[in-house]
């Protein structure tokens, strides 16, 4: 399966040396991992502000590549998807994913070592377990009453 994530022309390793403010859209766009569980509908609990994941996911999620079916296009289909960028990652962090690269990076961490920019495979992820490959349900056949019935927990 080919990775729709372009990884070339990127500077080696940026992600540990360039802040997230001055990456390049190449760059940016390549810390993502490919798991697919940021398009995964996840329940907030309106008391305490806790958020779970679903593997209830964006009716535009391709279940088998774990990428986006529409993804230049997607906000004409799903006007909510959040665009992540450097400005709006700090507002999103509660809910992103632990293994998030947008996260782990914001928070000055490491990436994982079976992130394709480590291992440069985009099949790494899925190979370690981390990616939601085979797991999910597409949220166009899963009323929304039903999504507290597939809670998932992290790590996968």
């Amino acid at each position: 399966m080919s990775d729709p994530i372009k990884r070339d022309d990127i500077r080696p390793e940026f992600w540990s040396n360039v802040p997230l403010t001055k990456m390049t859209k190449p760059e940016w766009e390549a810390l993502c991992d490919g798991c697919g569980k940021c398009c995964l509908n996840k329940l907030e609990d309106e008391d305490s502000g806790e958020v779970v994941m679903t593997r209830v996911a964006c009716k535009l999620l391709d279940d088998s590549s774990c990428h986006c079916s529409l993804y230049p296009k997607r906000h004409q289909y799903v006007p909510e998807c959040i665009v992540l960028t450097p400005k709006t990652i700090e507002d999103n962090m509660y809910w992103l994913p632990q293994t998030c690269a947008y996260r782990l990076v914001f928070e000055g961490r490491n990436l994982f070592h079976w992130h394709p920019l480590v291992s440069g495979d985009a099949q790494s992820v899925h190979d370690a377990g981390v990616s939601v490959q085979g797991l999910t349900i597409s949220e166009a056949y899963t009323p929304e009453d039903d999504w507290e019935n597939h809670i998932i927990e992290e790590p996968l």
